[in-house]
């Protein structure tokens, strides 16, 4: 059986994509289990050889005791008997699924299949994604029959970028398998590595349902508080004041309103609505949040406008700065990251944008975005913006920002952390 094959290390595993995803699992099965890190990436390769996380979630610490080679070489994949598949599962320009890494992934582990392995995917993806999509490239690739020859599950990632508390072995792993072998085979093995435990899905459709509607529940409830935000923002009563009233019924749901980018929120609705649009069905709420949560780093960008404009500040001559730039706090991640859409807007006006970020990389946000990274923020600034909620923009004393603002400028609290903190500047939250 593969699973004491692997725990007796008769047999190696490998992990397609040592990104945020791939890297940790990579590392926890490298405890135990005879490891290949493949990534197609030979710069970050060697990163990793030499202890180093590109994503910089990972200490070197993580890497030390463990049974890992790291290769951008695909043909080293032949020696693996188990192939757990995490690359990204991005959108195109237009919402729709790229596919194209997990299928060029499945490609590169076609090749590399024998009779007897068995494949994972933990990519995010549309149910009937790996049966339809994946399956008919590894059997294409490989010249072997799915069922017969090959096994293969899905085990959706549960990866929080940031979190300390919720890793890969305590957050309980959702598995599953194209027959019950395959179910209780690819069980056992991740219960190497997931001290929580696994939940058996029935079906490998099931699995991929069960994570897709994870984000997208998050998606249409935070996309919910935004419209809120909105029109309590026309009412002139602040949304935190609500939520915090309403939060006093017990099963009140607490969400926040913010931007929402990222790798998976901002991402895994446009999967279930372009599947679901195959099938015949125009996915309405979902579509509705979406158009929401995209909408959000437009809408603070002009409202804040407006209000630099009835301050008196001329805002073809106004400088605003922006802090955060990564997607959520306390990450490097820039993917997906709104603060993208803010910058235009202001820029859209004219508006002169500074953005600040101890954990963004200038060059990479360049590359991706068109803007950089200021090295220190400068004065006279029109506004304010507190857009990410990094650990070093909390706490900081008013005084700090009102060195750094027009004495008619505007404080915007994203997120709501300075919410009754600051007493004598122009304060906006969401």
């Amino acid at each position: 059986m593969i699973y004491d094959d692997l725990k007796n290390k008769k047999a190696k595993l490998s992990i397609i994509g040592l990104g945020y995803v791939g890297l940790p699992i990579a590392l926890e099965f490298a405890r135990d289990c005879s490891v290949i890190g493949f990534d197609i990436n030979q710069k970050r390769v060697d990163m990793m050889r030499n202890n180093l996380d590109p994503s910089h979630e990972l200490d070197s610490s993580a890497f030390e005791g463990t049974d890992i080679y790291f290769t951008a070489n695909p043909d080293d994949l032949k020696d693996a008997q188990f192939f757990i598949v995490a690359v990204p599962t991005p959108i195109d320009e237009s919402n729709l699924p790229d596919l194209r890494p997990v299928l060029s992934a499945s490609r590169a582990v076609g090749k590399a299949l024998k009779k007897g392995d068995y494949v994972v995917y933990e990519s995010t993806v549309y149910p009937g994604c790996t049966e339809e999509d994946c399956i008919p490239v590894l059997e294409a690739e490989s010249g072997l029959t799915f069922g017969k020859d090959f096994k293969v599950g899905y085990s959706p990632e549960r990866i929080n970028p940031g979190d300390k508390e919720h890793t890969i072995r305590t957050i309980l792993k959702i598995v599953s398998g194209s027959d019950e072998e395959a179910l209780d085979q690819i069980a056992k093995v991740y219960e190497v590595v997931v001290d929580a435990g696994v939940h058996k899905a029935a079906s490998i459709r099931v699995a991929e349902a069960a994570k897709i509607i994870e984000n997208t529940q998050r998606d249409v409830n935070i996309a919910l508080i935004n419209e809120l935000s909105i029109i309590f923002g026309r009412m002139g009563i602040n949304t935190y004041d609500v939520l915090e009233a309403a939060g006093t019924k017990w099963n009140f749901l607490n969400f926040r309103p913010g931007l929402v980018g990222g790798h998976c929120i901002g991402v895994d609705p446009y999967y279930l609505t372009h599947k679901a649009k195959q099938l015949g069905y125009h996915a309405k709420i979902i579509n509705s949040g979406r158009y929401v949560n995209d909408s959000m780093g437009f809408y603070v960008g002009k409202q804040t406008v407006k209000k630099i404009i009835k301050n008196g500040i001329d805002v073809m001559h106004a400088k605003v700065l922006i802090m955060g730039a990564t997607f959520k706090e306390n990450v490097s991640d820039i993917r997906n990251s709104k603060i993208v859409d803010v910058v235009k807007e202001f820029e859209s006006f004219g508006v002169q944008v500074d953005v600040i970020d101890p954990h963004a990389d200038s060059e990479e946000l360049r590359l991706e975005y068109g803007f950089g990274l200021v090295a220190e923020p400068g004065r006279d600034y029109a506004a304010v913006i507190v857009a990410v909620n990094h650990d070093d923009f909390i706490g900081l004393p008013e005084s700090h920002f009102k060195n750094l603002m027009n004495p008619k400028g505007i404080f915007v609290d994203l997120k709501g952390i300075y919410k009754g903190k600051i007493k004598d500047l122009q304060y906006w939250s969401l």
